[in-house]
């Protein structure tokens, strides 16, 4: 009789541990670049419309993640919106390059798999980032590139492919055309670099991935290939960090800013804020570039420091709450 006595009160127990039990994380940061956008220049359309294109993206990889789906699918779902935007350097709004077309590089990763794969200087894929992943899927490499990246994409049929002009917009012609002026006057500082797009998720399962898409620097010339589609540089995720980066990509090669964010939180047990601001306000600075990233880690905290006056980036915590933001304030 007794035991039949506790059978009620065992349940009552399983039942409150249960609404008691934490509920699994799940956190997702995103941006469409770092750059100097003076806020006078920004017309109020134009504010509107990039931070609809924000929102369209959080909440893409945010359904993904809020129904239980992976990292990997929620970061590669943000970037393709975003990659679809004109108002981005990446996709359909990249950069032209000095001769007139578009070259566009994009790199993904799964940080509990240490899987990655990406693609540099392709001209006809739609959506880079989706190439990226079926590298890595589909391919024994880690990067593609060039001509051999649209072979790759020619075997494999859910590529969508577009014609190159595809990608031109009004406004990144006449920032090339402005970029060849100030090159025939001698000026011979890069073209405009900011406007990549990038994402990084945290899952339910506690993984964590990161994505990066970009069109280049304009006017770029010889095949000049940034830090996006490099894996370390531009992209990183781990078991406890992920880290996409916007700025200017030769000074973030050089000082492996993704990579070294992310093993400062590893090894050295730095707080994910101070680790990114470090290198992104510091390192970066002092060896002559600018710019920004994002970076998520397993706890769900998120880091988005940046140095270049603005960043378009938008974030969902594990808490839920949410925000989207252009300038620094």
């Amino acid at each position: 009789m007794r035991r039949f006595m506790l059978l009620p009160l065992l349940a009552l127990a399983m039942t409150a541990n249960a609404q008691t039990a934490p509920q699994p994380k799940t956190a997702l940061v995103i941006h469409g670049g770092a750059g100097y956008v003076p806020r006078e220049s920004l017309s109020t359309e134009d504010e509107a419309a990039a931070r609809a294109d924000l929102e369209r993206a959080l909440e893409a990889g945010h359904a993904i993640l809020a129904a239980g789906g992976a990292a990997l699918d929620a970061v590669q779902a943000a970037v393709v919106v975003l990659e679809e935007s004109p108002r981005f350097n990446a996709g359909k709004g990249a950069v032209f390059n000095a001769e007139g077309g578009h070259e566009l590089d994009a790199s993904i990763m799964e940080g509990h798999t240490r899987r990655a794969g990406a693609v540099a200087g392709v001209t006809t894929v739609r959506s880079p980032i989706t190439l990226a992943r079926t590298v890595m899927e589909h391919s024994p490499h880690v990067m593609l590139a060039g001509a051999g990246a649209e072979a790759f994409a020619d075997s494999r049929p859910e590529i969508e492919r577009v014609p190159n002009d595809w990608f031109d917009t009004d406004k990144r012609r006449r920032a090339l055309e402005k970029a060849q002026r100030q090159a025939a006057a001698g000026d011979d500082a890069p073209g405009q670099y900011f406007g990549t797009v990038g994402a990084v998720a945290l899952d339910a399962h506690g993984h964590i991935a990161a994505a990066t898409s970009t069109g280049g620097m304009t006017n770029k010339k010889w095949g000049r290939i940034g830090d996006s589609p490099v894996i370390g540089a531009g992209t990183w995720a781990d078991d406890r960090c992920g880290v996409s980066g916007t700025g200017w990509g030769e000074f973030y090669i050089r000082n492996a800013v993704a990579h070294d964010i992310c093993a400062r939180v590893a090894y050295r047990g730095d707080s994910l804020a101070d680790a990114a601001g470090e290198v992104v306000n510091r390192i970066v600075p002092a060896a002559g570039g600018d710019g920004g990233a994002i970076a998520l880690d397993a706890d769900g905290n998120i880091a988005m420091p940046f140095n270049t006056g603005t960043m378009y980036r938008a974030w969902i915590r594990p808490d839920g709450s949410r925000g989207v933001a252009i300038f620094e304030d």
